[in-house]
Order: structure tokens, then sequence, then C-alpha cells
């Protein structure tokens, strides 16, 4: 199979064929038409066509500035992800991954497998297998690995659905309880294996979790998708015990969540570029609409929390999150064949202004993890996702508004500047989960758990390091 990142090299316009397109429909085609999954590059095509429209109004990068920081961005990725997870978190004995590591990289005896760990890391293996052909037999070999554990582990064979976790034993965790968050995950990883194996188990493990979804979860009366759902796949409406209130992610039982719908954001965006499905597209569009039109909000934040018919309940504001969604919605929108749409780029961009005003650290760098807003940061630590979203949608904002601003480029390389001084472990290698706000890890910090992974951080250097690049070759 000829490399996602080649092929999609093809969709990006000559500088000569720019002014012919800019203006047509064929752009959105072009953009939908990509066989990447999660239109790691196509999301190039429509920021980049964009950015050459206006003309420039200060100095911009060089060609060596870009190809600079691209090649620290891509050794990063090599060393600190890849080196570290692949082989190691392979388990060959009871399949799946490996999913709890210490400080030093020792593996912690604890057993148990939660749906998301497994999932994000079949799609590391995928995507790894799609950007480097010389690897791409071994990675494709580790993302059918980890499907199969996703098939004949996770998913509940009785009732259909996956699983949240397994403990030690196998057994599934809170009586079987499954949440959308994780099967959202489920048929991220399982789409995308899809895309880089063509196996056609991974496709088919990704229609069936989606149709287990629709039939299940979705809130036919006011949209979006209920997400506690007990084993049979009822909706869980109202909290079990007095001592268990919130939910496997932290939402209140009953409620409706930023955080699952823009993850199922883009679950969908994935899996409708592996499956052009009409209600996949439906849902799409459904859920797209959720997230740009009411989870995200003036001036520039994310509800967190709503009930089930979308009223807003008021908590605070997640920086990495806005910073995330910025990227999502103008990848969504690009699958959904309108890569232009000055909407989603007003709301993306709004979220990232945002984030750099009230969520950026002017003193230290970074961004802090969450505040109010219009206030000041209510917790100042800095988490490693975070700091991955921030790196990947600054580069996408000064992809598109390069030309017109030279913010988005400072601003990106204030960020590398940080997270190479104090978000990757220079001693053990890899990435500190949390660090203090000014850089310091805390002692005895774990590099891989639950919630733990190279999801974020791969993501973000695949992305990072091949659009400069591109950038690079357009000066």
């Amino acid at each position: 199979m000829q490399n996602a990142y080649k092929r999609a090299m093809h969709l990006l316009p000559s500088p000569a064929e720019r002014s012919e397109e800019i203006q047509g429909e064929g752009l959105g085609v072009r953009a939908h038409s990509r066989t990447l999954p999660l239109l790691l590059l196509g999301m190039l095509l429509p920021t980049l066509l964009f950015a050459a429209q206006s003309p420039k109004t200060h100095t911009e990068p060089s060609r060596a500035d870009y190809r600079r920081l691209a090649d620290e961005v891509e050794a990063n990725l090599k060393t600190d992800v890849i080196a570290k997870w692949f082989p190691a978190s392979v388990d060959t004995a009871r399949g799946g991954f490996h999913q709890n590591y210490r400080e030093d990289w020792t593996r912690d005896p604890k057993g148990d497998r939660s749906l998301v760990y497994q999932s994000r890391l079949t799609w590391v293996a995928a995507q790894i297998a799609l950007r480097y052909p010389e690897s791409a037999k071994t990675f494709r070999g580790y993302a059918l690995h980890g499907l199969a554990f996703l098939d004949s582990k996770l998913w509940d064979k009785q009732n259909g659905g996956f699983f949240w976790g397994l403990d030690a034993n196998g057994t599934p965790q809170r009586n079987g309880e499954k949440h959308v968050y994780g099967i959202s995950f489920g048929i991220y990883a399982a789409a995308t294996c899809y895309q880089a194996t063509k196996d056609p188990r991974a496709l088919n493990l990704a229609k069936r979790a989606y149709a287990w979804l629709e039939e299940h979860a979705h809130d036919k009366q006011h949209g979006g998708y209920y997400e506690a759902l007990a084993r049979n796949g009822g909706p869980i409406l109202a909290p079990p015990s007095a001592s268990q209130q919130n939910d496997f992610i932290g939402t209140h039982y009953g409620y409706k969540s930023m955080n699952t719908h823009i993850h199922l954001l883009e679950a969908l965006t994935e899996l409708h570029s592996v499956w052009p499905d009409a209600g996949v597209r439906q849902r799409l569009e459904e859920v797209f609409g959720i997230v740009r039109n009411r989870v995200a909000v003036a001036p520039g934040c994310l509800n967190l929390f709503f009930t089930p018919s979308w009223r807003p309940v008021p908590d605070r504001d997640s920086f990495g999150h806005d910073l995330e969604t910025g990227y999502l919605l103008a990848e969504a929108s690009a699958a959904l064949g309108r890569p232009n749409d000055a909407e989603t780029w007003r709301i993306a961009r709004q979220l990232v202004d945002h984030a750099m005003e009230y969520g950026e650290d002017k003193q230290y760098g970074g961004f802090y993890d969450a505040g109010t807003a219009f206030g000041p940061p209510l917790v100042t630590d800095k988490i490693w996702w975070t700091q991955a979203e921030g790196l990947n949608v600054l580069t996408l904002m000064h992809g598109k508004y390069g030309r017109q601003t030279s913010r988005y480029w400072d601003a990106l390389n204030r960020q590398w500047k940080f997270i190479r001084a104090h978000q990757i472990d220079g001693r053990n290698g890899g990435w500190y989960a949390t660090v203090s706000r000014d850089g310091t890890p805390p002692p005895g910090h774990i590099k891989s758990d639950e919630w733990t992974e190279a999801y974020h951080q791969s993501r973000a250097l695949l992305l990072v390091s091949e659009a400069l690049r591109h950038l690079s070759r357009e000066q």
C-alpha cells in the first residue's frame, strides 16, 4: 500500500493551481476524498490554500526555520514516544498493551486494561504504520494485535458494545458498565486500523460499535448521545448510589458532557473517512453542530456539562479541551466537504485566542490546566496532553493565518520551548504527565496508566512535523 502521507501530498495543488481552486467547490471534494485517517495532511490543504490568499504583512519564517523545528519535533516523536511504547508495551501473553509504567519505564504489575488506553495505543500503532513505510509491516502487526484485544476481550459478546475496562482477572469493571467516551475511542482505533491495514476485521468492528451506539445511546429527542450505559445498553440517568454520583469520566450521571461529544466528533470523522455511509455522515453533521454551536461559546470557551436537553451547567474552562476542539472542528468541517467554512474557522480561532489570552503562562510558558472565561487560572499545573494539543493547533493556526500575523508562529515556538525544557523527561525519556507551573515534575510520577499514554503527543508530533515540512516547501 502506498504510504498515506505520499497519497495525501497528491491532493495538495501546486502554487499555480491555487488561484483556480481556492473559490471552487472542487476544494471541498479534494479535502473530503483524501485517504488519510484523521485528515493528517488533508487538513493542510484548506489551511495552506487560505494562507496563500492573504498578502504578507510581516516577515515569515524561512524554510530553514520550518525544517529545523520539524526535525526537532519528529526526533522527539521517534525517541520519546515510539521508542518508549513500542515494542515494550505489546503484551504477547495476555494480548493488548501493557498500560502501567513507572517514572523510569519499569512496568507496574497492575494488570488492569482500559478501553481508552487499548484503543489509543492501537490508533498510535496504525498511525506510525501510515507515516513510516520502513516500519509499516511491524506497526500494522501491532495495530492488529491491539484490534484483536478490543474485539476478543473488551467487546461484550453477550450484549454487544465495549466494556469500559477489565480488572487484572479480566472481569469487567462496575458490573460491565459502559460509556460512550470509551466506545468512541474503540471506533476511532478500529477505523484507523482499517485505514492502515485494509483488514476487513477492523472495519467490521468499527461498524458494529457504531451500530450498537446508534441503537442504545443516541438521544432521538434532543440530539447527541446519552453517555453512561448499563451493560445491556440502557442509559443510566441517575446516580446508582450516594457513593457513586459520577460516571467513569467524572460526569454526573444523567448529564451530557463536552468531553464525550468532542471525542464522538473525532471518532465519527475518522469512521466517515473509511466508510462514507449516509447515516454516519448524518450523525457527524449532528455532533459537529452540537460541538460548534452549543458546546463552544464566546469568548472562546467550551461548556463542560449539559442537561439532557443541552442546557449548559456552569463549570470551569478547560484550556486543553479548548485547544483540542479548535483542531477537531476544523478537521470535521473538512471531512464534511466544508474546509473553508468561515464560521467554523471563526469559532476555532476564538477558542485558540482565548486560551492564549487566559490560559498561556506568560512567565514560565506552556498552558495552564484550567481557568474561567475572564479570570485568572484556577489550576496552574501543566498537563502533557494540553501542551501537545496546544502545539498542534498553534501550527494549524499559523498555517492558516501566518501571512496575516506572526502571533501563532511566535506562540508555537514558545510552546515547543516549554515542552523541550520541562515536559520532556531528559533523564528517563518520554513526557512527564504533569509538571508544576514552573515546570518541576512531581517525585515518583508515572509515565503511563489508563489515562496517560501516547495518543495526544503522537498526533501532535505527527501533524506538526509534517505540516512544517510542507510549509518549508511552500516558501
